[in-house]
């Protein structure tokens, strides 16, 4: 099957069936618009066709800390209608989304009482009694960061509110953090799958199955059933899936990592989304390895702006960005007068970006700046960002780690400029082999006038992965304002993996 199914950030895959269409959804965590949705005829190539959030409101995307957000979506079809479950992470809380047409409008969303966690399954059995299961997460109240395992409840769908108190399910062979529960009926059986061992290296997926869907639970005797911990997988932190059927059999969708370095340390991109065939023996799942699709082509992305910006151009805490708009092939951004003088340490940028793809990664923009400053950043978060700036008569590369600061600067040629960033994975070189393999790729920065590339910078890609930031985002690539108007008639992405 092709791998990754979705390359970038795009992680805790969910997917439902509805006749031969599949649809699949995942976390977006702080950016809007929020919780992708793609679409598949074949359940193997899926294409964007929109999002769950796309209007304030919907997640508290204002006040969400970093890593906050949307957690974890789990999206099913039910009673002629589709319903998606996310926690608005240190925001709203638990949510129930449900829309007629998953491309089209979602509701405002319905917040669960009674279910206090992360990553909510939705359920019905054959007398549609409607059972919610979820990862005792505490995120509020006194108890905040206890976690109580995996949970259940039976729920109101008309009000969100849960009928009983949570009762405490199978939560996995004692791994660390049970996570991800999905409950499924399969000829006459229920089955809770969940994640246990962390979402980092350790992860993993289990499984277990009762006579209804409180139970009670058998352990399955492979658990897990599946993971790549303690190997050199080309993946890793394998594990948060999703099991659906299709017409040729079942399959899975999970998360994973294509970290870089000796050690297989650092992962750029995050965590992606992979998929898998399924079958099964003695009435357990049986989960059938998987490989990264070798030489799969390139891309090479323009925006000119001729329209409005697309559901791949994301935001940062902002569902309104009145202050990006595009006329006449051109995007402006407006920048904040109050705001910080290096603006993508703010968590509120002024700022439109896109996600890095592939492991090898150009981004250019054309920008003219007048009497303002402004440029191309790539981020993890507001404490880990790469810059090219243009203002003050200067270019400057600059380097954003934490506390640390470092720049480079050059003469900026007068008019319009070509600022561009690039990852570029690493291959030894005769000498200095150890430390080449020891990270996943040097990032360069600079800039172009008169057909003549300026490489300001080179830096080391690790501090931009999501094992050095903790992050559970990946990175984003795109344009800001600092001061004044920030004009960008062109936008360049290509990537690829080879």
């Amino acid at each position: 099957m092709l791998n990754p199914a979705v390359s970038g950030f795009y992680p805790d895959p969910s997917v439902c069936r509805v006749g031969d269409d599949y649809y699949l959804a995942c976390s977006s965590f702080e950016y809007f618009p929020g919780v992708p949705l793609f679409h598949s005829t074949d359940a193997e190539h899926w294409a964007p066709i929109g999002h769950v959030v796309t209007r304030k409101g919907q997640l508290s995307i204002e006040t969400v800390p970093t890593g906050g957000g949307a957690w974890a979506p789990t999206i099913r079809f039910h009673d002629g209608q589709f319903w998606l479950l996310v926690a608005d992470a240190l925001g709203r809380g638990p949510l129930l989304f449900t829309a007629t047409d998953p491309a089209g409008e979602w509701s405002d969303g319905l917040r669960l009482e009674g279910a206090n966690g992360i990553d909510h399954d939705i359920a019905w059995d054959a007398d549609g009694v409607c059972y919610v299961t979820y990862s005792g997460l505490l995120l509020e109240g006194d108890d905040m960061g206890r976690h109580l395992g995996i949970q259940q409840v039976r729920l109101d769908t008309a009000t969100g509110k849960a009928l009983e108190e949570p009762r405490s399910m199978w939560s996995g062979t004692g791994l660390k953090f049970p996570e991800a529960p999905h409950l499924y009926e399969v000829d006459g059986r229920w089955y809770l799958m969940i994640a246990e061992g962390g979402t980092e290296r350790g992860h993993g997926i289990s499984i277990s199955r009762g006579p209804s869907p409180m139970g009670p639970f058998e352990s399955a005797p492979a658990n897990p059933i599946y993971s790549h911990r303690s190997t050199s997988h080309t993946v890793q932190n394998a594990g948060h899936a999703d099991l659906f059927r299709t017409d040729t059999g079942w399959q899975l969708v999970l998360l994973g990592t294509r970290p870089g370095g000796m050690s297989q340390m650092f992962a750029p991109l995050g965590r992606e989304t992979f998929q898998t065939r399924v079958t099964w023996a003695d009435g357990w799942p049986v989960v059938e390895p998987f490989v990264v699709t070798p030489d799969r082509p390139g891309i090479e992305v323009t925006t000119e702006f001729d329209g409005p910006l697309g559901g791949e151009w994301l935001t940062i805490r902002d569902a309104v960005r009145e202050w990006a708009t595009v006329t006449d092939g051109h995007l402006s951004i407006v920048a904040d007068p109050a705001g910080p003088a290096i603006v993508m340490d703010s968590a509120h940028p002024r700022f439109v970006g896109r996600r890095q793809e592939h492991l090898g990664a150009r981004f250019a923009a054309r920008i003219e700046v007048g009497d303002g400053v402004g440029g191309l950043a790539i981020r993890y978060d507001e404490r880990h960002h790469y810059d090219v700036e243009v203002g003050g008569g200067a270019v400057t590369a600059r380097v954003r780690l934490d506390q640390l600061e470092h720049v480079w600067s050059a003469t900026a040629p007068s008019g319009p400029i070509v600022v561009w960033i690039e990852a570029v994975p690493m291959t030894p070189t005769p000498g200095s082999e150890f430390l080449d393999l020891s990270t996943c790729d040097n990032v360069r920065l600079g800039f172009t006038a008169d057909g003549v590339d300026t490489e300001l910078a080179v830096m080391d890609g690790r501090y931009l992965t999501s094992d050095v930031t903790s992050s559970f985002t990946g990175r984003i690539c795109g344009v800001y304002a600092t001061r004044g108007t920030v004009e960008v008639d062109r936008f360049e992405y290509a990537g690829r993996d080879a």
